[in-house]
């Protein structure tokens, strides 16, 4: 079983997954699954997985298709080699001073697609949406579950953003507690409100709008903008015009306009970076308040260009070499040509 233990002194938590014991000599650098190679997300290799929580097929009519067979658009299992386990209770308790607690929750992979060669930038909006309906669905029976405080969806492409498997996936991991990292930018967020009685990320919205100069792309739902502040170079934000505090509240059109916005950035960042690696990241309110009015859902594109050193774990401040009026250009300038015939299909 794995565990979650409490930094007594910044009150981070931090699992320690013994399903993923590793000696010192287990600490080398295996290359992602290529091309060519055996893929346990391929169709026909649903065997190959853990047995599916849900998937998406098209309706033909007929009986109801069973489940762990081809024939799907959008897969979901249990990942193989979970960070934390879905069976147990928590059964907090003190370890002297130190505080600890069964490493319980969820921790599934969401299979985008079934060509092994197609990745999310490439991808038709219309097939985006399927996936974001995905991870709608998967909030939704998960937050049902009493024991679980946050559920984080998160996507790694490519080896050096932490990918083992170059299979298009992303991840679901529903916890325990709200990560430190989340509760500091509620509160941020809260104290911002309770100062102003406005949502902040709303301002932003509307200050980048005027401004413009770090505007990405946008369309009738959706802002693509650089922060102001990012930490790392190219990193950019997709946020709903209007507040929404938590993903799973989205409306159908949201998604449709949400899929159009995600692939507009993947592809002009394909353009620009040369198909970066990248981590991205769905921030949403924790799901026992998924309703507030200082809180806005919003997604997280960082590409891995740099590497985090010394100077950024000592002091918790980032060095970027690339300032984002001139990140938000070249993207802005990129051409979507490929992403409006797409949508048009």
């Amino acid at each position: 079983m794995p565990e979650l233990r409490k930094d007594p002194i910044v009150g981070r938590w931090v699992i320690i997954s013994t399903d993923r014991a590793k000696r010192p000599t287990d600490f080398t650098r295996e290359d992602m699954k290529m091309r060519g190679g055996f893929c346990p997300f391929c169709p026909g290799n649903e065997n190959k997985t853990p047995p599916e929580i849900q998937a998406y097929r098209p309706a033909n009519g007929g009986p109801p298709p069973q489940k762990d067979t081809p024939g799907w658009s959008v897969r979901v299992v249990p990942n193989k080699f979970p960070a934390l386990g879905i069976e147990g209770t928590l059964d907090r308790q003190a370890d002297g001073m130190f505080d600890r607690m069964n490493g319980v929750g969820a921790h599934e992979v969401i299979i985008e697609t079934p060509d092994h060669n197609t990745s999310l930038a490439t991808l038709p909006a219309k097939k985006i949406e399927d996936i974001l309906w995905a991870y709608r669905d998967r909030i939704l029976d998960l937050k049902k579950d009493r024991r679980f405080k946050y559920i984080l969806i998160f996507k790694n492409h490519g080896e050096p953003a932490g990918a083992s498997l170059e299979h298009a996936h992303s991840q679901l991991i529903a916890l325990p507690i709200v990560p430190i990292y989340v509760s500091e930018e509620i509160t941020g967020a809260k104290q911002y409100f309770l100062y102003k009685e406005r949502c902040v990320f709303c301002d932003v919205i509307r200050q980048e709008t005027d401004a413009g100069i770090r505007v990405v792309a946008e369309n009738a739902d959706f802002l693509t903008i650089a922060p102001y502040a990012p930490r790392f170079p190219f990193e950019t934000w997709i946020l709903p015009k209007r507040h929404e505090s938590a993903f799973e509240h989205s409306s159908t059109q949201m998604f449709e306009s949400l899929a159009v916005a995600l692939k507009t950035l993947v592809t002009k960042a394909d353009r620009v970076l040369d198909n970066p690696p990248y981590n991205l990241v769905i921030h949403t309110s924790p799901v026992q308040e998924s309703t507030n009015d200082h809180y806005h859902w919003h997604i997280e594109f960082m590409p891995k260009l740099t590497k985090t050193a010394g100077f950024e774990w000592g002091t918790g401040f980032y060095i970027n070499p690339t300032p984002p009026e001139e990140a938000a250009r070249f993207l802005r300038e990129a051409s979507v040509e490929e992403t409006e015939s797409a949508t048009a299909r």
